[in-house]
C-alpha cells in the first residue's frame, strides 16, 4: 500500500513537473505583444445604447433630429466608410490597421478588437472577435454616435433633462478637439507609407486661431426647433460642409468654398496689333488652414482658354495648387505650394490674336480629390466623382 501511494505520488510529481515544463516553454515561445500607443492605432471603446434609446444609428437619432439628420446625409462624414476611394485603399497589403479608425470611429462598428501588436509590427495586430459588432451602424461611417455617445449618455451642449434619454454638457469634448482628432493626423508609418493631415496644425500657426474655429466656419450656427414640439434654441447645422466633392455620382454635399476670386477687365474691342493682358487673382480669404488641406492628394487646378470664333481653342494655361509627394523608396513631401490663410495669389497671362474675329476666355477653377492616374490605379472607375468646378466666368471680345 505504501508502495503505491510512494507511486502515485511521484506521478504526480513527474505530471506536474511535465505540465509546468510545458506551461515554461507556452510562456517562452509566445510572441511579443506591445501596447497600442498612438491615439489613432484606437477605436472609441464600445458604448452601450443610452437609456430611453433603442440604437445607436443615425437614423434612430433622426426621428426626433429629423433637420440634424437630413444635413447629415449630405455630409462626406455619412460616406467615410462606403466610399469608393477609401475601400480601394484599404484593399492593399500596404494599408494598416488603423485607417479604419477615422472612417468608423466606435469599437461598435468594427468586428474585431486590436489588443496589440506582435513585435510591435503594425501589420501584426493581435485581434480578437468583437462580440458588439453592428455591420448596419458600420456602414454609417462617422456617425451620430462617433461624436455623440460617450458612457452611456449623450454628449450635447446644453444637457437639457427635458430629453428622453440622458444628455450631458460637455462643451469642452464638442468642440474642435474632437474635429482635430481625426483631421490632424501626421505620423511616419513606414518609410514608405504615411498619414500627412495637417489641418490643425495649419489652424494653430494661422490668423484665425482662438478666433474661429473648425466648427464656428463648417457647422454654421441657426435657430431653430431641435425636436418638433420643443421651443426654438441656437443649433449648428450638420452637414460639415467642406470641399463639396460628392463620395458618389449620387450624393450630394455642402460646399464651404474658402477662396475668393477677381480679375482685371476685358474690353470688347481689341485691334489686331494689341497684346491683351489679363490676371486673374486668387485669395484664401475664409479658411483658417490651407486650401486645399488634408488629403494630400487634393489640388486645384485653374484654367484659362481662349478660343476663336466656332470653338477653335487658341490659348490654354493651366496653374495648379497642391501639394507633390514622393512614396518611393521612402515617402516625402517634395513641394507644396498650397495657399496659406489670407494668402493672394497673382495669374497672369499674355495674348496677342492671329486673326480678327470673335474670341472667348474662359476662367475654370477645378477642385479636385484625385488624379485620373490615381483614380485608374485604383480602379474607380469614371463614375466616381474627381472634382468639381468652384468658379466659372467668360469673357467674350472681337479683334478688328
Amino acid at each position: 500500500m505504501k508502495n503505491r501511494i510512494l507511486l502515485l505520488a511521484i506521478s504526480i510529481i513527474a505530471i506536474t513537473t511535465l505540465q509546468c515544463q510545458n506551461d515554461a516553454k507556452i510562456i517562452t515561445d509566445a510572441p511579443n505583444i506591445t501596447p497600442l500607443e498612438h491615439s489613432w492605432d484606437k477605436a472609441v471603446p464600445h458604448q452601450e445604447i443610452p437609456e430611453g434609446l433603442t440604437s445607436l444609428s443615425a437614423e434612430s437619432c433622426g426621428a426626433c433630429h429629423q433637420e440634424h439628420y437630413k444635413e447629415w446625409q449630405y455630409s462626406t462624414h455619412s460616406h467615410a466608410w462606403t466610399d469608393a476611394q477609401f475601400q480601394a485603399e484599404l484593399k492593399k497589403e500596404t494599408s494598416p490597421f488603423m485607417c479604419i479608425n477615422c472612417h468608423i470611429p466606435l469599437q461598435n462598428q468594427q468586428d474585431s478588437i486590436v489588443k496589440g501588436l506582435i513585435d510591435g509590427d503594425i501589420y501584426k495586430p493581435v485581434k480578437v472577435v468583437n462580440p458588439h459588432y453592428d455591420e448596419e451602424l458600420k456602414l454609417e461611417g462617422i456617425t451620430c454616435a462617433a461624436c455623440h455617445v460617450r458612457n452611456n449618455a449623450i454628449i450635447g451642449p446644453t444637457g437639457t433633462d427635458k430629453a428622453p434619454h440622458k444628455t450631458i454638457k460637455d462643451t469642452a469634448h464638442l468642440s474642435e478637439k474632437l474635429c482635430i482628432s481625426c483631421h490632424n493626423a501626421v505620423a511616419v508609418i513606414t518609410p514608405t507609407l504615411a498619414c500627412s493631415f495637417e489641418t490643425g496644425d495649419e489652424w494653430k500657426v494661422g490668423p484665425f486661431y482662438k478666433e474661429k474655429n473648425c466648427i464656428s466656419c463648417h457647422m454654421d450656427t441657426i435657430t431653430r426647433v431641435i425636436v418638433p414640439g420643443y421651443q426654438k434654441r441656437l443649433s449648428h447645422h450638420h452637414y460639415f460642409k467642406g470641399s463639396g466633392i460628392p463620395k458618389s455620382k449620387d450624393a450630394k454635399t455642402k460646399v464651404f468654398n474658402g477662396l475668393s476670386f477677381s480679375s482685371s477687365k476685358i474690353k470688347t474691342k481689341y485691334k489686331l496689333e494689341d497684346t491683351i493682358n489679363f490676371t486673374f487673382k486668387v485669395k484664401n480669404e475664409f479658411a483658417g488652414h490651407k486650401v486645399p488641406t488634408g488629403d494630400p492628394e487634393r489640388f486645384i487646378l485653374i484654367k484659362f482658354l481662349i478660343t476663336h470664333q466656332g470653338g477653335q481653342e487658341v490659348y490654354k494655361k493651366v496653374e495648379k495648387i497642391g501639394e507633390h509627394w514622393e512614396w518611393h523608396p521612402e515617402a516625402k513631401k517634395i513641394s507644396d505650394n498650397n495657399l496659406l490663410p489670407q494668402e493672394e495669389r497673382f495669374y497672369t497671362l499674355k495674348f496677342k490674336a492671329q486673326n480678327t474675329g470673335n474670341y472667348t476666355l474662359k476662367i475654370i477653377v477645378e477642385k479636385h480629390r484625385i488624379s485620373d492616374e490615381a483614380a485608374d490605379y485604383n480602379k474607380l472607375g469614371d463614375e466616381y466623382p474627381r472634382f468639381i468646378v468652384i468658379y466659372k466666368q467668360a469673357y467674350s471680345f472681337d479683334i478688328h
